[in-house]
């Protein structure tokens, strides 16, 4: 096992298998290796299946040797949340609810794309119950830990996605953000996670939270993302409001963008989030780095109300409808806080509900406006610094109170990425928003790539950046 092997890029792996360098089965052969070691301190995964991955990598293999790779993709090791069905695999979503005993057929539609492709999926990465907490704990898998503090919580609901790729478990992990949940762990853990635009990538089966989510990637670098975006984001029919297909190579328009042509606006607390003092001050810091090298970068006190009670109330709304179903015998398997927030659901009013979709439309509207004046907005990814993982959230803030900037852009369906911009002085990464236009995952990614050659992370793995 080498620790070398185990951090390359998915774009430095695909060109060694091309070259002959490295095989993808020597890339398997690794990464099992390395999760035995790091798991029984991570708990990053729920499904690993070294049998289907060793037989994914001597396909692809002998497709490199042939010269007819299926993309750029093919070999490389993917992880998919388990929120995402994944066929032959349950898809229990971090629930004691539901029966694993049935068929998994499916693939959806995220999943699907990256089998054709070729790559190498070989685990389901743990999620709180139904991805609905931003830190990544359950009764049906325990506690996910922080790959550069295990003590620490990596975050969530894409905790398991996030820790995996820190700590050098795979370089490209699927997961899924309706409020925050890719990019929330992506800041804690040091890694890149993007959003993308709504219906940018297929999602399949329906879900009430549908108009809020994004499947999106995490990586350890923009580039890593955009060539993994170029795959999930092909069409499926089984999404009617998926986005009309952009044929668009992400990973090659990465390098067609001029920093002193972005338009950027910074924002350290939105107009409403109370924001801890290190971590603004690192992420100011970071877009002082910016300016250094030639950014145009206005800094907006206000960009908006705060969002956060509108959210509650649409939310309110979906939990009525997606768990009407759950009776009392069910709600008693279910992580308490989240049955109390069902139950606290029932019932909820109609008119309430479209009386926030009303003003979520205005918000869109404002944010519309605003990037008529600025291409990017950049804000920390959350308030807080990295807390015990056995809690919910940092002492004194609240479930959600730390975690204000991400849900917006859930509302408004607008691409945000989290980037790596520098560490507390506990040497705990801290991660930096970039917000584009609605449908603009292009500039998001380009900015991002811009923003790692002036602030470079991927060098950075748990145990070092101090």
């Amino acid at each position: 096992m080498t620790e070398e092997l185990a951090f390359k890029s998915a774009q430095s792996l695909s060109r060694s298998f091309r070259s002959g360098e490295l095989s993808p089965i020597e890339v398997v052969e690794n990464l099992f290796s390395r999760i035995e070691m790091l798991e029984p301190i991570l708990n990053a995964f729920c499904v690993l299946d070294r049998d289907a991955a060793m037989t994914a990598a001597r396909a692809s293999e002998k497709r490199w040797a042939a010269g007819r790779p299926l993309s750029p993709l093919d070999g490389i090791p993917v992880s998919v949340k388990d929120i995402i069905l994944t066929k032959g695999w349950p898809t229990l979503r971090g629930s004691l609810t539901i029966d694993p005993d049935q068929a998994w057929d499916v693939d959806g539609p995220a999943v699907a794309r990256l089998r054709e492709a070729g790559a190498v999926i070989f685990g389901k990465t743990t999620t709180p119950e139904f991805a609905s907490k931003p830190v990544t704990n359950s009764a049906l898998t325990g506690i996910t830990r922080n790959p550069w503090n295990p003590a620490l919580t990596p975050g969530g609901s894409s905790g398991g996605a996030a820790a995996a790729v820190a700590s050098g478990l795979g370089p490209l992990a699927l997961a899924t953000d309706a409020g925050g949940s890719i990019r929330i762990p992506a800041s804690l853990c040091g890694v890149f996670g993007h959003k993308p635009s709504g219906g940018r990538v297929p999602m399949f089966p329906p879900t009430p939270y549908a108009s809020l989510a994004g499947f999106g990637p995490i990586t350890r670098t923009a580039g890593d993302a955009a060539m993994m975006l170029s795959v999930i984001s092909r069409p499926d029919p089984r999404d009617f409001c998926s986005l009309p297909y952009d044929p668009v190579t992400y990973e090659v328009e990465l390098e067609r963008a001029d920093l002193s042509a972005l338009r950027i606006a910074y924002s350290p607390t939105l107009g409403y989030a109370n924001v801890d003092a290190e971590v603004e001050g690192v992420v100011r810091k970071a877009v002082g780095s910016l300016k250094d090298a030639g950014a145009r970068v206005d800094e907006i006190d206000k960009v908006m109300n705060s969002p956060i009670e509108l959210l509650e109330r649409l939310k309110r709304g979906f939990a009525d409808y997606a768990f009407r179903h759950l009776g009392p015998e069910k709600l008693a398997m279910i992580d308490p806080q989240i049955a109390a927030e069902i139950e606290a659901a029932r019932g909820a009013d109609l008119a309430e509900h479209f009386d926030a979709e009303m003003e979520r439309a205005e918000l869109h509207r404002q944010m519309a406006e605003f990037h008529q004046t600025y291409d990017i907005l950049l804000s920390p990814a959350i308030s807080a610094q990295a807390f015990p993982a056995e809690l919910d959230a940092p002492e004194g803030s609240g479930r959600y109170g730390w975690i204000p900037f991400t849900s917006p852009f859930n509302l408004t369906r607008q691409p945000a990425a989290s980037i790596p911009c520098g560490f507390s002085a506990t040497g705990m990464p801290i991660g930096m928003q970039i917000v584009g236009p609605q449908f603009a995952d292009k500039t998001v990614l380009q900015a991002a790539r811009l923003f790692e050659k002036i602030l470079p992370w991927a060098e950075f793995r748990p145990g070092f950046g101090k």
